[in-house]
């Protein structure tokens, strides 16, 4: 008897034992889950318009910042709607970033009414474009005159938005100023070599040569920065893309220019482009050139130095004839 009480005793010891660990085990992953999350309170909330703008902020600011993007990769961001989840995030951001230049639809577009529906402060919300100078597309034939919102493509203009998105972080998260300048010279470093490659490059192209025919007139602020002459099927994006007008008009330009290759952008419709090299006898590149937004993740363009790289590295082989 006295064996089997004091058996008994030892188990119900050890229940209450484990009993005890179990709940100081328990309330240790309550805790680290509350210092989790009270890390992420703290940390910087952004939100960026679209892709790139995403990744700037991303090389610039690493991990002192929350980043939630609005315009995903594959997602046309001049005529976005805003989800349940992003006007969430839209009242809690401590900063806001957008590329300015009509890409968001202007201070009547898509993107201020978001800022505006949430009551948010104007004094949060920083155009990465500013000081940039403008280029214009439209103007004939009736089309009233727009800002051609493709600046990004221009790694000199890259320089203006990486300093710009530097010092707006600096303005609302000083205590930690030391980061976002040290990690922007790196970044800006690595623009201003990509400048320096373009001009090389192109400067390398026969003269003749030098001409750009794409789908689409994004690379305008490009082309004038580094010397290239342009071409394309279509001016302003609009409901009909591709037009037998448009197409007879590149196909007769091509006839006096006689550009090496055409480039086909990775986010277009290939039809209009694959019926003007059928018509003009040009062939198309082999590879994209990326003109509206980076690549997924892991994708072989999925940051905005990838991006600049790779459209001079294709420019310069399509032309150069490498």
């Amino acid at each position: 008897m006295k064996r089997f009480l004091y058996v008994t005793f030892i188990l119900i010891a050890a229940t209450v034992l484990l009993a005890a660990c179990g709940g100081d085990k328990k309330e240790t992953e309550k805790d680290t889950g509350s210092n989790n999350e009270e890390d992420s309170k703290d940390a910087l909330q952004v939100v960026t318009s679209f892709t790139t703008i995403e990744d700037m902020v991303h090389q610039i600011a690493g991990d002192q910042v929350d980043v939630y993007n609005l315009v995903p990769t594959g997602t046309d961001p001049h005529e976005y709607e805003p989800l349940p989840e992003d006007i969430k995030h839209a009242t809690d951001a401590d900063i806001l970033f957008m590329n300015g230049m009509n890409l968001e639809g202007g201070e009547d577009g898509w993107f201020y009414k978001m800022v505006d529906s949430v009551n948010q402060d104007h004094d949060k919300v920083f155009e990465l474009n500013e000081g940039v100078e403008p280029k214009y597309i439209g103007g004939e034939d009736g089309i009233e005159e727009e800002v051609n919102p493709h600046s990004f493509l221009d790694p000199q203009v890259g320089i203006t938005m990486a300093t710009n998105l530097r010092d707006a972080l600096i303005e609302v998260d000083p205590d930690n100023k030391d980061v976002y300048e040290e990690n922007a010279a790196e970044y800006l470093e690595r623009l201003e070599d990509l400048d320096t490659e373009y001009e090389d490059k192109i400067g390398e192209i026969p003269e003749e040569d030098r001409i750009l025919v794409t789908s689409e007139r994004a690379f305008q602020y490009m082309t004038e920065h580094y010397g290239l002459r342009e071409a394309y099927v279509w001016e302003v994006d609009t409901e009909e893309l591709g037009t037998p007008e448009q197409i007879k008009t590149l196909v007769d330009t091509l006839k006096e220019e006689q550009p090496p290759v055409l480039f086909l952008e990775s986010n277009v419709d290939s039809r209009p482009l694959e019926t003007v090299s059928s018509e003009s006898g040009i062939d198309i590149y082999e590879e994209h050139i990326y003109s509206d937004e980076i690549g997924k993740k892991g994708d072989k363009v999925d940051t905005y130095v990838k991006l600049l790289q790779h459209n001079i590295d294709i420019i310069y082989d399509g032309l150069k004839g490498e």
